[in-house]
């Protein structure tokens, strides 16, 4: 199986400093193509990416999402058919639509059962947001609107303030991406690839309390047949998730979650508060929160909840600050205002 991974950009937004930190870092072991379209013009970081071992399929006779959709598909089944790898990076043109590119890679997908797309990402210069999508519309929008991942450069050049407008900015335009607002040289290539591939926090921690159902399933499949299991703890009230095992029903039936990406700055006394609000009942029955989150003094808090019970620590940087609540009968209004987003 290959992946493919579409890495775009406007012109001087960074993509091929990206594409050198996630071969040096994200990819060990891993057999590479690099396919780049640049505009009609040879790339000149040609040398550098052959010395990574990197295989180059040099297209710059024009742009892959207009005139070469049909020699595209071709040079990608030949790459597929010559190299076998395990994933092929495609860096389009700078000016080119991604939803083309997208559709492109897509067409020779559906013909060949082995390749399949991995990730559409776009990288963004943080300054540049609002004057690119007034001065460049169309085709820089596109870009934005068509990625999985949003990839933001030179974040450390903004003020806070200006960060968040710029990524409520782009969340106007595309809601579901994930959003990279850390500066790229506090993480390692391995966690813009995690973004990149979308691991959310929500499906995380579903992933655990199904597990931990099924766990307690098993034992009072056990319990029933007269061996000797008994609970950890007797529990009066209805509540209470230990009781949730006599409903049969999966985690992802009884649960919803509400979870954010967010660049918001918090500092520990605010997260004690919010963590400590969660046990109120005002915001929905409240089964667990998870959260890493941009902290005070560049710093990463983390922390865990389960009812009654919280736990704040340091954390290590992440892509951007992320947050999940899960649930019966959640208050996402409420939950909102709580978190301050």
């Amino acid at each position: 199986m290959t992946k493919i991974d579409i890495i775009s950009g406007f012109l001087g937004a960074g993509k091929t400093t990206l594409i050198k930190k996630l071969l040096s870092e994200a990819f060990p072991g891993e057999k590479l193509v690099l396919i780049e379209n640049e505009f009609g013009e040879i790339s000149i970081d040609g040398g550098f990416l052959k010395e990574s071992g990197v295989q180059i399929s040099e297209m710059s006779s024009g742009c892959i999402c207009c005139s070469l959709v049909g020699d595209f598909n071709k040079a990608l089944k030949d790459v597929a058919a010559q190299f076998h790898p395990d994933r092929i990076l495609i860096e389009p043109s700078g000016v080119g639509k991604l939803s083309d590119v997208i559709v492109a890679v897509e067409n020779t997908v559906s013909d060949v059962p082995e390749l399949r797309l991995g990730s559409s990402v776009t990288v963004v210069d943080a300054a540049k947001v609002k004057v690119y999508m007034k001065n460049f519309g169309e085709f820089y929008n596109n870009q934005v609107e068509s990625a999985g991942t949003i990839v933001l450069s030179r974040t450390q050049k903004l003020s806070q303030e200006k960060l968040e407008a710029a990524v409520a900015m782009l969340q106007e335009k595309n809601p579901s991406a994930a959003i990279l607002t850390t500066p790229w040289d506090q993480l390692d290539g391995k966690t813009i690839l995690s973004a990149m591939e979308k691991v959310s926090l929500a499906e995380e921690l579903l992933a655990k309390m199904r597990a931990e159902h099924e766990a307690e399933e098993a034992e009072h499949h056990h319990h029933d047949h007269g061996e000797h299991h008994h609970h950890d703890h007797e529990c009066d009230d209805p509540n209470c998730s230990c009781h949730d095992h006599h409903h049969h029903h999966h985690a992802d039936e009884v649960f919803t979650s509400w979870g954010k990406e967010t660049p918001k700055v918090f500092s520990q006394a605010d997260i004690e508060r919010i963590l400590t609000a969660l046990d109120s009942g005002d915001y929905g029955r409240i089964l667990r929160a998870k959260g890493i989150v941009s902290g005070t003094d560049g710093a990463w808090v983390e922390f865990d909840y389960v009812p009654e019970e919280h736990e704040i620590r340091a954390g290590h940087p992440d892509y951007t600050g992320r947050l999940c609540v899960i649930g019966a009968e959640l208050n996402e209004k409420k939950l909102a205002e709580l978190f301050g987003l």
